[in-house]
């Protein structure tokens, strides 16, 4: 089984997970340039009540129509926070009367409510988590219009317990314990970015910061609903995001998939190469190593494969095939990249646990049977070159691949044209 990722796939990782957060960022920076410039508050005003109607509309079909009961969830918690921010809000003034107490309670459960929907798993909008989701939501909603009425007075008290100097948090309107409450989740939601990764989890992280901005206002009105709206307007993104790459991007390598490669192609003009890549003997690894490592080896293959020279782009073509387009290149311009490529690639290695190794991970050994291996891949190239206006991708890819044919027939680990 492997181990630690290698440095490049560890920055690829890295690289990916941090373009994943520029959607978010941005859209909640336009929010609040929205709120804080005056010509532009001004203009957003008569705008800002149907804005959330038009996100959260077609935010819930979306994600009905590609069954994201997270999103779903998400959305309904930031719509039913806007609305009764609005409905039962001291005229609007988050710090005085019945209102408070609602204030109070929509930032304490918002922030736990979006932590506990990132980890949820994704089951479908019937499954069990789903529905279960949407019977606490109800019985929240339920609890959050209960909560004004006078015999509830010490719960609306006990929102408001103060936990260190009041003059620490003069700052929001937000009370102590749900200032805990969003700094605790913020925590959450980050350890699920960094453990997921996805669009969604990026989307959740960007949305609870909307949220919390939301709520540091000390009074209800148009940035309350703007930010909360604008948190769903990133969640949408997101699903967006994710849905195209599940068509689009290989899940395993993080690649470009053959979907993708096919457009590429489609979009190319002029001259172009292009590269397949087969691993050698790569059945024979997984049958001794086993899957995970032959994932593994996947994964670090994709990512030399990601950082080729010579404005090359990799594509996972299939199993344990890929390919590479150079635009506007010729074969024998493309040639010393490749090979630089199937180098570097044969120079690499990553670290194996002993086949033998029990089940039950054992206290450490002396004697050292756990001890790593170190595992070496080579694999095989053909390249073809086309004329966008003299012959059809499919028959560059045709002739890319019986040139890799003849390359493995030749004794693999090597270039062949």
């Amino acid at each position: 089984m492997p181990t630690l990722p290698d440095a490049a796939t560890l920055a690829t990782a890295v690289k990916t997970r941090a373009l994943r957060l520029v959607p978010g960022g941005l859209l909640v920076l336009a929010a609040t340039a929205l709120v804080h410039a005056a010509p532009l508050g001004d203009a957003a005003s008569a705008l800002v009540p149907a804005y959330p109607y038009a996100v959260f509309g077609a935010g819930l079909l979306l994600g009905l129509r590609f069954s994201r009961s997270r999103v779903i969830l998400a959305l309904l918690v930031l719509a039913l926070a806007d609305r009764a921010l609005h409905s039962w809000s001291a005229g609007g003034d988050a710090t005085a009367g019945s209102g408070r107490a609602v204030f109070a309670a929509v930032a304490l459960l918002l922030p736990v409510d979006l932590a506990a929907i990132g980890w949820m798993r994704e089951r479908g909008v019937l499954g069990a988590p789903g529905r279960w989701g949407l019977v606490v939501i109800l019985l929240q909603m339920f609890a959050v219009a209960s909560i004004r009425r006078p015999e509830l007075a010490a719960v609306g008290g006990a929102l408001e317990l103060a936990l260190v100097n009041a003059g620490l948090t003069e700052w929001t309107a937000i009370p102590q314990v749900a200032l805990l409450a969003f700094a605790v989740a913020l925590v959450a939601a980050t350890l699920r970015f960094l453990l997921g990764g996805g669009a969604i989890e990026s989307g959740l992280l960007w949305t609870l910061g909307a949220a919390f901005l939301a709520l540091t206002a000390r009074r209800i009105g148009v940035p309350s609903s703007l930010y909360l709206a604008t948190g769903g307007l990133i969640l949408v993104v997101s699903l967006i995001e994710a849905s195209h790459a599940m068509a689009y991007v290989d899940e395993l390598t993080g690649l470009p998939a053959r979907r993708a490669l096919g457009e590429a192609l489609d979009a190319v003009s002029g001259r172009y190469a292009v590269g397949m890549i087969d691993i050698d003997h790569f059945k024979k690894f997984n049958d001794q190593y086993g899957h995970d490592a032959g994932d593994q080896m996947l994964r670090m293959v994709a990512s030399r494969l990601a950082q080729v020279t010579g404005g090359g782009r990799a594509f996972r073509y299939g199993g344990e095939e890929f390919a590479v387009v150079f635009p506007g290149k010729s074969v024998d311009e493309v040639r010393p990249h490749l090979e630089a490529l199937r180098r570097a690639i044969q120079v690499s290695a990553f670290m194996l646990r002993s086949p033998d190794r029990p089940r039950r991970k054992p206290k450490p050994a002396a004697d050292g049977r756990l001890a790593g291996k170190r595992v070496f891949v080579t694999i095989s190239v053909g390249v073809a070159e086309g004329e966008r206006r003299r012959s059809r991708p499919q028959e560059v890819l045709r002739a890319a691949d019986e040139a890799l044919y003849r390359a493995k027939e030749a004794g693999r680990n090597r270039l062949s044209t």
